[in-house]
């Protein structure tokens, strides 16, 4: 009977709809089936996926993109849901492309055990910080942009323009230009003038709206993980940043050895001949790496502990690099107990690697 028999399903996730696909304990293709990407597509696919039998585990491509919604609802009911990689090019080059195919390869590789990663939940307080984060780290991008603006229109400027303005600093020289009063001249002082004020004061709109942002974020770490924040080199920043790459279900990390290989900070093995050494992590979640990277310079400029630990490696003949290294592997290793919201004290840690 069909209610008898043990399915795996397979998704391979677009904009506008989704590829199902259903394979049996051995691997056999049962079926495929495309399905619209709105709330009664989703109820069908999932109607479908059980009208073929039990449904083990559903493998989803893009759970973090095209794919989060319909995860989101599987996992409402009591689906299994399993985080699918997409194939690399080397294994679509040699079985083709299509999105059957692909369908099929998620529903495999959940079988065979490739794909194993519980997906992140996009559905609590850790997901309002990414959000908000997507917004401030685009007006910072910006207002990094027209502040070099700014800088290349003064030194291409008309000398009596140019000559007022290069020795300004930064500040005072978005305030002087916000003030500025051109005219409505057509000449080119008075055109380059007027580009400037624009300029300056669209930099004065995204600074207010990065202080929005600041303040919403102070509050929903404060909310989230008080004691991340509170942790020697940790700002809101680096803590935010921890934060998402460990999710709102950091639980689906199995220890903070998982952790750290996810944030690049697990050391590989770089051992040749009479050589032993391992070396810096070039994979992973990088912008949690340089969230790592960030906290292990601050410590190593203002944390005692650190200092101390650093000239006691840099004696024993360890090069900077490798002492980030280990760095980034302690932060990760003190970290990883407050992104389990456990907000308990403890000791602090002791650098003795």
């Amino acid at each position: 009977m069909a209610d008898e028999t043990a399915v795996i399903g397979g998704v391979d996730t677009h904009t506008d709809f989704h590829q199902a696909a259903v394979i049996d304990p051995i691997g056999r293709h049962l079926a495929t089936r495309a399905f619209p990407t709105t709330p009664d597509g989703y109820h069908r696919l999932l109607g479908w996926l059980c009208s073929h039998g039990e449904v083990i585990a559903v493998g989803v491509e893009g759970t973090g993109a095209y794919g989060s919604e319909l995860a989101r609802y599987l996992q409402d009911n009591q689906i299994t849901v399993i985080e699918v990689d997409r194939p690399d090019r080397r294994a679509r080059r040699a079985g083709g492309k299509s999105d059957p195919i692909d369908a099929y390869a998620a529903a495999t590789a959940v079988l065979t055990g490739r794909a194993g990663g519980i997906p992140k939940a996009r559905d609590g307080i850790v997901e309002a910080i990414r959000t908000l984060r997507v917004v401030r780290r685009s007006a910072v991008k910006a207002r990094t942009q027209i502040i070099n603006q700014i800088r290349s229109l003064i030194i291409t400027a008309p000398g009596e323009v140019r000559e007022q303005l290069r020795t300004l600093p930064p500040a005072q020289l978005i305030k002087h230009l916000a003030r500025s009063r051109p005219g409505t001249q057509t000449s080119e002082p008075a055109c380059a003038k007027i580009a400037l004020r624009r300029l300056a004061r669209r930099h004065q709109y995204l600074t207010a709206e990065i202080n929005d942002a600041d303040a919403e974020l102070q509050t929903l770490m404060t909310e989230a993980s008080p004691e991340l924040v509170a942790l020697p080199g940790v700002g809101i920043e680096t803590a935010a940043q921890l934060l998402i790459t460990a999710g709102d279900n950091p639980e689906r990390l199995a220890s903070e050895a998982s952790f750290a290989h996810l944030c690049a900070a697990a050391p590989v093995p770089a051992s040749s001949g009479r050589t032993n050494r391992h070396r810096l992590n070039r994979g992973g979640d990088r912008r949690a790496n340089h969230a790592l990277h960030m906290i292990a310079l601050v410590r190593m400029r203002y944390d005692q502990r650190t200092q101390a630990y650093v000239a006691r490696r840099t004696a024993e003949g360890m090069s900077k690099k490798d002492i980030l290294r280990c760095l980034k592997r302690f932060i990760a290793r003190e970290v990883y107990k407050y992104l389990t919201y456990q907000h308990t004290p403890s000791k602090p840690l002791i650098l003795t690697a």
